[in-house]
C-alpha cells in the first residue's frame, strides 16, 4: 500500500473511534445529531443531496453520521481506487457544528451538511494543496479559494481533496488519465482492474478514469459529490467515464482565485455529482464575481431556487437541439488531408441514435444535421480541426506554426503569477524551478513520463511571444464561437447543441463556454493495441453532453435535468 494510502487509513480509524456514536459530542449536539442507531440505518449509497436533507430533518441522519459513513467507505475502498489525497482532519468538527446550528434552526440550503471533495488544485487551508506534484507534497497553502469560502459559507463540509492528472495533465503527454507522482495511478471504479497488455501494464487501470479531475470518489460514494476544474475536457471526460453529472460553466462564471492555473482563457473550475440537482445546487454556491478574479461577474447568477425553477421534468418540450454530425458524429476530412477524423464507433453511434430518440420523445425538436461551420469550412485558415492546441515536444518553438499556443504560452504566465501569490511559502519560484526540481528527483519518480508539456511552456517568452499569443487566442476564439458553437446555434435557431460524450470539449473550452453531461449508456472497452482475448473488458460509461453559447447555464441545465430524468440511466459500481 502506498504510504499516502496507509496514512489516510490511520487518520480515517483515528477520527472513527474519536467521533463514532457520539461520544465526543457535547449533550447538545447528540440531540442534535438524533438516535446513532437511526442514522446507522442511513444508506448513503447513491443518495442524493435532497436524500441526505430529508434524512437530517426526520432524525435518520446527521451531517456528523454522513461523514462517518464517507469515512468509513473510503476506509474500505480506497486502497483499491486510490481516489483521495487527503482527508480533512476537521470535518467531524465541522459536522458537529453544522448539526448543532441545524439544531438551532439555522438552516444555510441545500448544502447544509453536505459532504463534498475538491481536486487537489483547489486551495485550502486545512488540508495540504499538491496538484499531484512532488514539488508540493504536504504543502499547506497560506489561503483558500474563493469558492471553498463560498462552499464553506453554504454549508458544505469539505472532506476530502481528490487524486487527479498531476497538474492538471499538463506536464506530460504521455502521462496516463489519473496519475500523479504523489499517489501513483488511480482506477474507474468500474472496472478498477490493472491494464494487463505489455505496453501499459505500468499501474494503470484498464478502464480510462477520463480527465485530469477525478470522479472515482463521487462514483464510489466516498462523499456525495466534488469540484473539479477544467481547461480541456477535465470535468466533461471524467464525469463521462465514470457516470457522473459534470457542468463545465462558462469561464467567468466561477471564480478561479486560489486554483493552480493551466491558462485563464480556459480555466474553470465546476461541480460533479450524481445528479443535475446536486451539480446545480454547487455551481449556484460557487458562483459570483470577485475582485481577485477580473474575468467574473461576465453571467448573471442563476435565479434564486435555482432547483425549482430550472429544474423541471417537461424541460425538453419545444426546445430545439441540434446534432453537429460532421468530426462529432461522422468522420470527416479536412482541406488538404485525405484522412477522415473524427465520428464514432457503431456501438457508440447507436446509443447516440437512443439519446436523440429520447430528446424527440420528450417533445424535443431534433435539427439533424447542424454542422459547426469552423469544422466543415473548406479554408485551411478558417478550419478549427487544422488548428489544435500545442501539446508535445514536436509542437514546441519551431513546430507550432498550425497549432494554438494559447495553453503553453498560458502556463507559464499564470503559473508564474500563482506562485507569487503564495509568497515566502512556495516550494518553487517558477515554472523554470519547478523543472529544475523534477529533474533533480526524477530517481524519485518526479517525472516518471517526462515534463515535455512543461518543457514547451517554459521556453516561451511572455514578453517575446506576446503578439502570437494574442493572435492565436484571437482565431481560437473566431473559430469557436464566431464560426463555430455561434454560428451552428443561429443559423438554425438552436437552444443548444447535443454531444455524444466529451467529444466537443475542445472546441467548447476553446470558446470558454459552458457544457452539461449527463450519464446515459455505455459501450465496449475497445482498446488498442487490444486486450488479450481471455480478459473480459467491463464496458466503458458513454454519456451525453449539451453545449450551448456562453452564459446558457440555465438553459442547458433545465434540458439536461429533464434528460436525466426521462432515462435515469446512473448506476452505482459493483464494488466488493
Amino acid at each position: 500500500m502506498p504510504r499516502s494510502l496507509f496514512s489516510h487509513g490511520l487518520l480515517i480509524t483515528a477520527l472513527l473511534l474519536q467521533h463514532g456514536c457520539g461520544s465526543e459530542q457535547s449533550s447538545a449536539g447528540a440531540n442534535a445529531a438524533g438516535n446513532t442507531n437511526e442514522q446507522a440505518s442511513f444508506d448513503v449509497v447513491e443518495a442524493s443531496f435532497e436524500d441526505m436533507q430529508e434524512a437530517m430533518r426526520d432524525g435518520r441522519a446527521s451531517a456528523q453520521s454522513l461523514v462517518r459513513a464517507y469515512l468509513a467507505r473510503i476506509e474500505r475502498y480506497d486502497a483499491t481506487l486510490r481516489a483521495t489525497l487527503a482527508i480533512n482532519p476537521q470535518a467531524p468538527r465541522i459536522a458537529a457544528k453544522l448539526d448543532l446550528e441545524r439544531a438551532a434552526g439555522r438552516l444555510r440550503g441545500p448544502l447544509h451538511g453536505i459532504p463534498i471533495a475538491l481536486k487537489d488544485n483547489i486551495l485550502t487551508t486545512d488540508m495540504p494543496t499538491t496538484g499531484g506534484a512532488l514539488a508540493f507534497a504536504d504543502y499547506t497553502a497560506p489561503y483558500e479559494a474563493t469558492i471553498v469560502r463560498r462552499l464553506r459559507e453554504a454549508g458544505a463540509i469539505i472532506i476530502a481533496k481528490t487524486t487527479l492528472t498531476e497538474l492538471a495533465n499538463w506536464v506530460a503527454t504521455g502521462m496516463p488519465n489519473g496519475y500523479n507522482a504523489i499517489l501513483g495511478h488511480s482506477r474507474n471504479p468500474y472496472d478498477p482492474r490493472p491494464d494487463p497488455r505489455p505496453c501499459c501494464n505500468d499501474g494503470r487501470g484498464v478502464l480510462d478514469s477520463g480527465g485530469s479531475s477525478s470522479g472515482t470518489g463521487t462514483a464510489a460514494n466516498f462523499w456525495a459529490a466534488n469540484v473539479g476544474t477544467e481547461t480541456s475536457g477535465s470535468l466533461q471526460i471524467p464525469a463521462n467515464n465514470t457516470m457522473l453529472v459534470a457542468i463545465k460553466p462558462t469561464v467567468g462564471r466561477l471564480s478561479r482565485h486560489g486554483i493552480i492555473p493551466i491558462t485563464a482563457e480556459q480555466d474553470t473550475a465546476g461541480p460533479m455529482a450524481k445528479y443535475v440537482a446536486d451539480a446545480t445546487a454547487l455551481l449556484a454556491a460557487m458562483e459570483g464575481t470577485d475582485p481577485k478574479d477580473p474575468a467574473t461577474g461576465v453571467c448573471p447568477p442563476l435565479p434564486a431556487s435555482a432547483a425549482a425553477t430550472l429544474l423541471r421534468r417537461d424541460g425538453l418540450a419545444g426546445a430545439r437541439i441540434g446534432i453537429p454530425r460532421p468530426f462529432f458524429y461522422e468522420p470527416v476530412a479536412p482541406p488538404g488531408s485525405e484522412a477522415p477524423r473524427g465520428g464514432l464507433t457503431a456501438a457508440e453511434a447507436a446509443t447516440m441514435r437512443r439519446a436523440i430518440a429520447v430528446l424527440e420523445q420528450e417533445g424535443a425538436v431534433i435539427v439533424d444535421p447542424a454542422p459547426i461551420p469552423s469544422t466543415v469550412s473548406p479554408d485551411p485558415e478558417a478550419n478549427q480541426l487544422l488548428f489544435g492546441n500545442c501539446y508535445d515536444l514536436g509542437q514546441g518553438k519551431g513546430g507550432d506554426a498550425n497549432c494554438s499556443t494559447v495553453m503553453k504560452y498560458g502556463m507559464k504566465r499564470d503559473f508564474n503569477q500563482w506562485l507569487s501569490s503564495l509568497g515566502t511559502t512556495a516550494p518553487v519560484a517558477s515554472l523554470t524551478g519547478l523543472r529544475r526540481f523534477n529533474r533533480s528527483r526524477e530517481a524519485q519518480g518526479a517525472i516518471r513520463y517526462g515534463q515535455a508539456q512543461l518543457d514547451i511552456s517554459d521556453e516561451m517568452e511572455l514578453t517575446a511571444d506576446r503578439s502570437r499569443w494574442r493572435a492565436d487566442r484571437q482565431k481560437d476564439r473566431r473559430l469557436s464561437r464566431d464560426e463555430g458553437i455561434d454560428a451552428a446555434l443561429e443559423r438554425h435557431d438552436l437552444d443548444a447543441l447535443l454531444m455524444p460524450a466529451w467529444r466537443g470539449e475542445n472546441i467548447i473550452n476553446k470558446a470558454g463556454y459552458p457544457a452539461v453531461s449527463v450519464p446515459f449508456g455505455e459501450v465496449p472497452n475497445v482498446l488498442d493495441p487490444p486486450l488479450p482475448a481471455d480478459f473480459e473488458a467491463k464496458p466503458m460509461p458513454f454519456g451525453v453532453t449539451f453545449a450551448g453559447t456562453g452564459c446558457s447555464e440555465p438553459r442547458l441545465l433545465t434540458l439536461a435535468y429533464a434528460f436525466e430524468q426521462a432515462t435515469q440511466t446512473r448506476r452505482a459500481p459493483a464494488l466488493p
